[in-house]
């Protein structure tokens, strides 16, 4: 059975957590038939991710939170950035959320325009075909 040997600092750790969100993400709307484009550095344009049909390109930005609270106040990391939408992932919770990309300082997670969806990839493509 293999064993991981290496020590992994937290700042490590949290990103590689960050990168299994962003992943699962683009197996989900693979798996839906979309193309999933991944930018080899995000950097200044934070897209994570842009998914494609043969019609329209979506910008997409991941964010993992690590709160079960729905109610939570999220910040806007995209500032000047052009952004279509935010998936967040709860790291202590079974759900997450797609907003539209808001320009607002930060704003509750579960706000009304924001669509909820449980981490399974039935659930989430059912919550992602509404926006």
């Amino acid at each position: 059975m293999p064993v991981r040997n290496a020590v992994l600092k937290q700042t490590t750790l949290a990103a590689h957590k960050q990168l299994s969100y962003e992943q699962l993400l683009s197996a989900w709307l693979l798996s839906d038939g979309w193309e999933v484009l991944i930018p080899v550095i995000d950097h200044g344009k934070k897209t994570d991710l842009v998914v494609a049909d043969d019609d329209s390109f979506y910008r997409i930005q991941v964010k993992s939170i690590q709160s079960k609270d729905e109610s939570i106040r999220v910040e806007n990391k995209w500032q000047g950035a052009k952004i279509d939408y935010v998936v967040y992932f709860s790291t202590l919770g079974d759900w997450g959320y797609i907003t539209p990309a808001f320009t607002e300082t930060n704003r509750p997670l579960n706000s009304p325009d924001h669509i909820r969806f449980s981490k399974h990839p039935s659930n989430f493509l059912k919550a992602f075909k509404r926006i």
